[in-house]
């Protein structure tokens, strides 16, 4: 096995095109094609799935390019230390449920990179899509929470798909409104102050289970309902329909949220959010760096972190 073959392997992933990566390395097609036919037959498996529409990894081929890509960080740490070449671009991916301080912590880590070349992803997304990136390795972390209406479910899932779940903090319910909703009367809100008002969630495509819901008490019969796929639609329409949502009471004014004000919501139920990692993948220290970032502005909102 030859490092240039881990290249090559890592830059048809990232296309998913052999022919498209062919252009990229400026080689043949059939000169990469082999190199990768070679590299499978000496490690005794089959690493890519080849279709009408490009390539993917086969689960061998995932769990190989965990090991190939730590072995590419650790020849870039060789060669910026005794050579004066291109630094490896930096890549660094994060799966989430639809919460503030994750993509406040994203931003924080992106303006501390000091590369001239990186390759960040945020995704906030549905619930089943967070666990198909952790296991397809398209993302290093994924975001989510547990409670005790999901917690038994979750946790048997995550342990099927071979997954870590690691608790951050715990966070008692709130309601986001707008600003001028009349709920901002009051210091609490009951379930039956909201009975007249829009209940905004988020929705989770073809995986619609109460299990996935984003929201707590996702199984309540509600008078008006209106589903949503994004964050900044959310609060739009909490303010143009008085709509509302539950979460964890985090608003981000850094983040523009200063139009939105969160009430605590009076139930007996808690919060817990937390990351998941896949079990094979050991975080390089993009990862390790954003979970401090993260950990920061959580405590920076008031929150105490889970031992």
């Amino acid at each position: 096995m030859r490092i240039q073959q881990l290249q090559y392997l890592e830059t048809i992933v990232a296309k998913g095109s052999i022919n498209e990566a062919a252009k990229e390395l400026f080689l043949s097609q059939p000169s990469l094609s082999k190199a990768v036919k070679e590299l499978e037959d000496e490690m005794g498996i089959r690493i890519l799935h080849r279709h009408k529409s490009g390539v993917s990894l086969t689960d061998e081929g995932r769990e190989f390019m965990i090991y190939g890509r730590q072995i590419l960080d650790q020849v870039n740490l060789l060669e910026e230390k005794y050579k004066r070449g291109i630094p490896r671009k930096q890549a660094f991916s994060v799966s989430a449920q639809h919460y503030a301080f994750v993509v406040h912590a994203f931003v924080e880590l992106i303006r501390q990179v000091t590369t001239e070349e990186y390759q960040f992803t945020l995704r906030e997304t549905e619930t089943r899509n967070i666990l198909e990136d952790l296991t397809s390795f398209k993302s290093d972390l994924g975001i989510l929470y547990l409670n005790d209406f999901n917690r038994q479910v979750m946790l048997k899932l995550f342990k099927e798909l071979d997954l870590e779940f690691h608790p951050l903090f715990t966070a008692s319910p709130h309601v986001f409104v707008s600003r001028d909703n009349p709920l901002t009367s009051k210091t609490t809100v009951t379930l039956a102050d909201l009975a007249d008002y829009p209940y905004l969630s988020y929705e989770q495509g073809e995986a619609e289970s109460f299990y996935f819901s984003e929201e707590i008490l996702s199984t309540l019969d509600r008078k008006k309902n209106i589903k949503v796929s994004d964050r900044a639609t959310i609060f739009n329409l909490m303010v143009g329909l008085q709509g509302y949502t539950i979460s964890s009471g985090i608003i981000s004014s850094e983040l523009n949220d200063d139009k939105i004000v969160a009430i605590p919501l009076a139930v007996a139920d808690e919060i817990q959010l937390g990351w998941l990692k896949h079990r094979q993948v050991v975080l390089q220290p993009l990862g390790e760096r954003y979970l401090t970032l993260l950990k920061e502005h959580i405590q920076g909102y008031g929150f105490t972190l889970a031992k």
